[in-house]
Formats: C-alpha cells, structure tokens, sequence
C-alpha cells in the first residue's frame, strides 16, 4: 500500500501522479504558497509584503522537469514567476525561466538566462504568442548531458549545446533542483523598470500543476545513472544531440517572429566580441 501517491501504470514503467506534498517543500513566503486539492495542486502568491516560493526535494544531474503553469491575469506589471533548476554556491549551474508581468492587455515576456560555472550573461527574450493567463500551459526544461532544451506546449523556444570541447564551460558536476517563484521585480521586469507593481491589485497569484520529473535523482554523493543501469539514460530526451528537423524549423519560427532580445545579437554589450558559444552553434545566430 502506498498511501501519498496514486501508481499509473505506462506501458512497463510506473509513474508517480504529481503531488506537490510529496514532491516539493514551501522555501519561503510565510504561507503565501499553498498546496490544494491533496497534492494536485498549488498557488503561489505575491503581496506588497512578500512572495512565495518552493523547492523540489530531489535533486538531479540531468533531468527533463515539466510543469504546467497559468500565470497572473490583468495587470501583473512588476511581477516575476520563475520555474528554474539550479545548484548553489560561487560556481553555480542554473536554468532560469521567468515570466515577466505586463500590463492588461500587452503580451507577457519569457526571460531565459544559463547560468554555468557561476556566469550567466547569456539572456533572451521572446513575447509569448498566447495568453498564458487563461489556462494551463505546458513548460519544460530538459537537460541533458549533450543540450540544454527550453519548450512551451513543445515548441522550443531555446537550446544550449555542450560545447565544452571547444572551450565553453556546461554544467556537467553538480546536482540541481527545481524551484518556482513569484516576487517583485518592479525595478526592471516591465519596460525597463518603467512601469510599477500596482499593489492595489494585490495578492498576485500564479498556479501549477502536473509537474513531472525525469532525470538522474542524486543521493549520498551519486547519480542514479553513474553506471548507465537506470532507464533514464535510454530515454529520448537524455540521449538526444540535437532538435530534429521539425523542431529546429519551430525554433527558427520563434527566434524569427517573438524573439526581442538575444545576448548573442547585442554587440554592444560585448564590444571586444560576443561569447564564444554565440559563434559555434548556428541555431544560435
């Protein structure tokens, strides 16, 4: 008898039925995370006060983590809702995906940045396509030992590869957990700052649900796929290179058409040459 999760049975593997209780711990907020609904669900809240936010108990050396996520509706200038993965200390690896607020009616924007060795710097933008507000969507992160992969609904809409042999640092070492937050970021997220939080209209709420982890849980110092016996490793997304045909055409219609700001495009703010990565891998350019 297994009384906390419900066991689905998927062609020969078990899979766990999300429950926030059992997957994730509050990390701060002082009650303004709530989980619903005996696990399925959960809603993080932000007040003139305080955000929220929560960690996941697992941590990972590669991992393909899927949330569904709906966020702020009406004004929600000023707000940020993160879903990332990320490790701790001066050489941190993170994966950050954040939601930016903007006023009723105008698009939200996804923040993306890669964090490895402890450097970031490598920021894009894209202006959602849909209006993430009136129902659940689809985000995910895969990270693998060869790419790194950001997808909404499956369309990718960002990839790092493992360049490393050609010199540029990936996040190969050290173990990551998922996190999601909402807090305020009224100094920079809408328009450069220019627009305020309206805490008039607080609390803020973003809500999620059907989270699902794949990846390589790390315990007592290992990997759950050190010796290549786990069945992640023979997973599609764990062994993969690269995007196949199709979703390469989706990342260049996303790049082309909502992409509004690019690191690798910004000469500007590298004036003695942009990173390395930006001229090794054309789906970067």
């Amino acid at each position: 008898m297994i009384p906390i999760a419900i066991i689905i049975l998927s062609g020969m593997k078990l899979v766990l039925a999300t429950n926030f209780n059992r997957d994730f711990d509050i990390l701060w907020g002082n009650g303004r995370g709530n989980i619903h609904n005996n696990g399925k669900l959960l809603s993080l809240s932000l007040d003139e006060y305080s955000g929220s936010g929560i960690v996941s108990k697992n941590a990972y050396l590669y991992s393909r983590i899927d949330m569904q996520i709906k966020l702020i509706s009406g004004n929600s200038a000023g707000t940020v809702a993160a879903f990332y993965v990320g490790s701790h200390g001066d050489y941190r690896n993170e994966i950050d995906v954040e939601f930016l607020g903007n006023l009723t009616g105008d698009p939200y924007t996804i923040h993306t940045n890669i964090y490895t060795k402890g450097n970031g710097g490598r920021e894009q933008q894209i202006r959602l396509w849909y209006d993430p507000t009136s129902s659940f969507h689809t985000y995910t992160i895969s990270w693998s030992p060869f790419m790194i992969a950001i997808y909404v609904d499956g369309t990718p809409i960002r990839v790092f590869k493992n360049l490393e042999s050609s010199g540029v640092p990936y996040m190969t070492d050290l173990p990551m957990k998922v996190y999601t937050s909402l807090w305020n970021a009224d100094q920079w997220a809408t328009r450069g700052g220019a627009i305020k939080t309206n805490w008039t209209e607080a609390p803020f709420k973003v809500w999620l649900r059907n989270y699902k982890a794949r990846g390589c849980v790390w315990k007592n110092g290992g990997s759950s796929c050190s010796y290549g016996t786990s069945q992640i490793v023979n997973q599609d997304w764990y062994k993969q290179r690269e995007l196949d045909w199709s979703s390469k055409e989706m990342l260049k219609w996303v790049r082309h058409n909502h992409m509004i700001y690019d690191y690798c495009r910004d000469s500007s703010r590298f004036p003695y040459g942009l990173p390395h990565e930006c001229y090794l891998d054309t789906l970067l350019t």
